[in-house]
């Protein structure tokens, strides 16, 4: 609800023509915290990236060396654009040193968003 009692009106945009990916990072054991720091330090340059439009980290409940992320560019321009970032090129060669394998990559389309409450109305 908004402050004044109203319902706060959620967000819905169609996300044709968008190039999406899940990323499983699987840390050393241990090395979570590390990589954490690592994304967070990336995320934090992420306007250096006009066309990055959603950077989610995430941990895995079930593995806890295990970390998820889930981007969103606004089109094939905007993910080469972000594979040639400065700030990119800084996390890949922080990564090699905490992680215990391969990055795994889905590339996805997304088609929808719906964002609902206090993070549709910016008080996430």
């Amino acid at each position: 609800m908004a402050q004044n009692g109203q319902m706060d009106h959620p967000v819905s945009v169609l996300m044709t023509g968008r190039i999406g990916l899940f990323v499983r990072l699987p840390g050393l054991p241990g090395s979570r915290p590390a990589l954490l720091d690592a994304l967070h330090t990336y995320a934090d340059r992420l306007a250096e990236e006009p066309g990055t439009e959603l950077f989610v980290i995430s941990v895995d409940p079930g593995d806890p060396d295990v970390v998820w992320l889930n981007e969103w560019f606004s089109d094939e321009d905007a993910l080469e654009a972000h594979r040639a970032a400065p700030a990119f090129a800084n996390l890949l060669g922080a990564l090699p040193e905490l992680l215990s394998g391969p990055a795994g990559l889905l590339r996805i389309d997304p088609l929808r968003l719906d964002l609902a409450g206090d993070i549709a109305a910016g008080r996430g």
